[in-house]
């Protein structure tokens, strides 16, 4: 299954955070697991790191580090995808997380995330 991991689940997943929930664990270390780390996570966590703004523990290029040595898959982000945004019901607005649901269901994967209100967007998304 290809699981793309929202900001904060692959920020707490490589930072062994106990934040991360059990259900979340299970996925990320099933061996039926691809996982995807999307470049607006990557963008997000630069942003956010270097305005010290958010929960940002480490930087983009540290992160970008971490989730290569831990064997995830980089997603780029491709026109469609940008389009794709169109189409999205105006449940969140944030725009990094706007990206991952449009990347997910376009490509398709499934969007893992604590976040409820992104959750909204399908039944694909997983809410852990």
């Amino acid at each position: 299954m290809n699981l793309l991991l929202d900001t904060h689940v692959a920020l707490w997943a490589i930072t062994d955070s106990p934040r991360l929930t059990v259900r979340a664990r299970q996925l990320i270390a099933s061996p039926r697991s691809s996982i995807w780390i999307s470049a607006a996570t990557i963008w997000e966590i630069t942003i956010k790191h270097g305005l010290h703004c958010g929960d940002m523990p480490v930087s983009g290029q540290d992160a970008l580090r971490y989730f290569r040595e831990s064997g995830y898959r980089l997603l780029a982000i491709e026109p469609e995808h940008a389009a794709a945004i169109a189409d999205l019901a105006p449940h969140h607005q944030d725009p990094f997380d706007r990206m991952l649901v449009a990347q997910a269901l376009t490509e398709p994967m499934r969007l893992v995330t604590h976040d409820a209100v992104v959750a909204r967007y399908s039944d694909s998304i997983i809410a852990v």
